[in-house]
């Protein structure tokens, strides 16, 4: 989106200086334009600057006794201090210019637009403008920031809690210094430190032998964030880095048009195979599962707990301004029968708005309205609070869930990826799920909240977008929501005597042992009201010239254990026509114990272009997915490739998602990928 970067309002927007409406739209139309994000970055950079000169000065003089000359008039108080004060406001007046001016051409000379409307505004006392500054000699936490408020703070032993009225007291007291008897400064903006995003490194699955490993074992994963994290960097020029690319979570962003379950079953099996596109010799299978719809009246009493960080990292446009117009998006859809709270952290943890019905909108919308970011990031502190809070607030047979809108930077309390994990692990045991929604980009923790998702009974999304932000939380508001089934586990048990060796697409960070898939205390992934789950598998034939896995060097002969079984399957006279057998393990949302479905699939010889259209639009992603990491066993996949068969299998695309791949693959071609 294009904006007149000389809008008045553009600037009143970047110095705080608009509230309510006209601040929300402009966050609005800042959070859909990159260049106007930079240049209300560049904007709050220059009046911090231009503000610690003017502090500075205003220092010095108030340091230094003013000479001022006696008026040859009949003196009186009232004629002493006026001209006094007239005397004082030269001499600031003529500092203010030659601060300005100095720092104008020092600093500002790359963006002379910048600085000129700067310098042209009148020069404002600390107190009128809404920035943090940083105190002398430290800077404060956030309990004592409240402490220390002339609004008064409570004065609870535990200073990480605190109570509506404390909290948007900090709100006063930052936002307006003369109110507080401290300041306050935000944490250094992106552009101020290194990239510092974290994605967690894994190597692709390689191909297995079916003889000696027929089992393929897997928790199921209907995440969609890397998908949406690669479409923000190939939409801004730059090749994203291999371990951001999880060829699972691309091809799950799309909807599959799988048929309804049967009966009382959650969801429905769906199998298909097919020439490989990139490998011609080999097979391609396809193993679908469809979650059933639930009709948003049918949804049932929702108990949400927003969990918003609200540190300095978060301030960017693209960070806590997106955070809050996503959470509007949701709150617009709730009812008197959903309630939601507000928990925030950053240097400790508060409660920003108690439990409240749905229908109170305007005081939700509040509460999310004066959010502000500063400070640290205490993320366990706030993930203790927002379970506690849905805990407090459970509703048996209804919806309980935590949503976390963060960027993971977690750099105070506990911080060791680890102890966090193990700590949503411990929460999760409630029976209240999580949604991760991450944002962000040079400060990204992206391994983090993968992994607080999958430990967690949860999903992760990641939205560069407001438009995003809609499809997650609007459109697919009850497959967000709404958990049909628990601890969903995959087992593919192939024929080795029709299969050689077989590689799984993605799914690397949700392997299972094969002992794990009748273990019911195993914990697995979760799937929500109509969500689509997918998984290929890359095949080969018994008999195919070349097999990837024959390269791999064999074991040695057992010197205790009898021969596998399987590894002679191959010989049996009359082997099964089957190809392999699909087995699904789940449980219900608040049951413990796990049911069985399975399915089994035989190969026809069905080629590539005659396929489904879902199957080939699925292989586009998968291939456009590979060539983004590199992947050795990306065989003649080409760019060329991905465009042609995702344009031939486009489909009705109601929602326009498949065309926006399409263009992206072009972005991707043109950036010489």
């Amino acid at each position: 989106m294009k904006m007149n970067l000389d809008d008045p309002n553009l600037t009143a927007y970047a110095l705080g200086e608009l509230s309510g409406p006209a601040r929300a739209e402009m966050e609005t139309a800042v959070a859909q334009s990159a260049e106007a994000q930079a240049f209300v970055q560049e904007t709050r950079q220059i009046a911090t600057l231009l503000e610690t000169e003017f502090a500075s000065e205003l220092n010095h003089a108030e340091r230094k006794p003013l000479n001022i000359l006696p008026l040859p008039v009949p003196r009186s108080f009232w004629s002493d201090a006026r001209w006094m004060s007239i005397g004082v406001a030269a001499l600031l007046a003529i500092c203010t210019v030659i601060a300005a001016v100095s720092l104008t051409t020092y600093r500002l000379r790359s963006d002379s637009r910048v600085a000129e409307r700067i310098a042209l505004r009148r020069p404002s006392a600390p107190s009128d403008v809404q920035m943090e500054i940083e105190p002398e000699p430290a800077r404060p936490t956030e309990p004592q920031l409240l402490a220390q408020s002339d609004l008064g703070a409570a004065t609870s032993s535990d200073q990480t809690t605190k109570s509506v009225a404390q909290y948007r007291a900090g709100i006063v007291a930052r936002n307006n210094p003369s109110v507080a008897s401290l300041a306050y400064r935000a944490e250094p903006t992106p552009a101020e430190s290194f990239n510092t995003a974290d994605y967690g490194h894994f190597e692709e699955n390689p191909f297995l032998p079916a003889d000696s490993n027929p089992l393929s074992t897997f928790s199921i994963d209907v995440d969609t964030a890397s998908y949406a994290n690669v479409r923000r960097m190939i939409n801004a020029g730059t090749r994203p880095p291999k371990d951001a690319v999880r060829i699972e979570e691309m091809i799950n962003y799309f909807a599959y048009d799988y048929p309804q379950p049967e009966g009382e079953q959650p969801f429905s099996i769906n199998l298909e195979v097919a020439g490989c596109p990139w490998t011609p010799e080999h097979r391609l299978v396809r193993v679908g599962l469809k979650g059933r719809e639930v009709a948003s009246d049918k949804r049932g009493a929702s108990n949400l707990v927003f969990l918003l960080d609200v540190s300095g990292s978060m301030e960017p446009a693209n960070r806590l301004p997106l955070v809050k117009q996503a959470m509007r998006l949701l709150v617009d859809r709730l009812t008197e029968n959903d309630r939601v709270a507000i928990v925030v952290y950053a240097g400790g943890s508060g409660l920003a708005l108690p439990s409240t019905t749905g229908d109170r909108k305007e005081e939700i919308l509040r509460a999310l309205e004066e959010l502000h970011a500063g400070g640290s990031t205490n993320g366990a502190a706030g993930i203790q609070l927002a379970y506690q809070i849905a805990a407090e607030h459970f509703i048996k047979g209804g919806v309980n869930r935590v949503i976390l809108a963060t960027d993971g930077d977690f750099n105070v309390g506990v911080t060791s990826q680890g102890e966090l994990v193990r700590l949503a692990e411990e929460k999760a045991k409630g029976g209240v799920f999580l949604s991760v929604l991450g944002v962000g980009d040079d400060n990204l923790k992206d391994s983090t909240m993968q992994k607080l998702a999958d430990k967690a009974n949860g999903n992760y999304a990641y939205l560069d977008s407001l438009d995003e932000a809609r499809k997650v939380l609007v459109q697919q508001m009850n497959g967000t929501l709404v958990t049909i089934a628990k601890d969903v586990k995959v087992q593919v048990e192939f024929n080795p005597a029709r299969v050689a060796s077989y590689r799984l697409l993605g799914y690397e960070k949700r392997l299972l042992r094969k002992e794990d898939f009748n273990n019911d205390k195993i914990d697995a992934g979760e799937i929500g009201a109509g969500h689509t789950v997918t998984a290929l598998y890359e095949v080969v034939p018994r008999g195919t010239a070349t097999d990837p896995a024959a390269s791999v060097p064999p074991v040695d002969p057992l010197k205790y254990s009898p021969p596998n079984p399987m590894a002679v399957a191959s010989s049996y006279a009359n082997p099964s026509p089957d190809l392999m057998t699909v087995k699904l393990r789940y449980k219900q949302p608040d049951g413990d114990k796990s049911a069985l479905l399975e399915r089994s699939l035989a190969d026809n010889g069905a080629v590539f272009g005659k396929a489904s259209a879902d199957f080939r639009f699925a292989a586009a992603v998968a291939e456009f997915g590979m060539i983004l990491r590199g992947s050795p066993h990306k065989g003649n996949a080409t760019l060329a490739a991905v465009l042609d068969c995702s344009q031939e299998s486009k489909g009705r695309d109601e929602s326009g998602y498949r065309a926006g791949f399409i263009e992206l693959a072009r972005k991707a071609q043109a950036l010489a990928f």
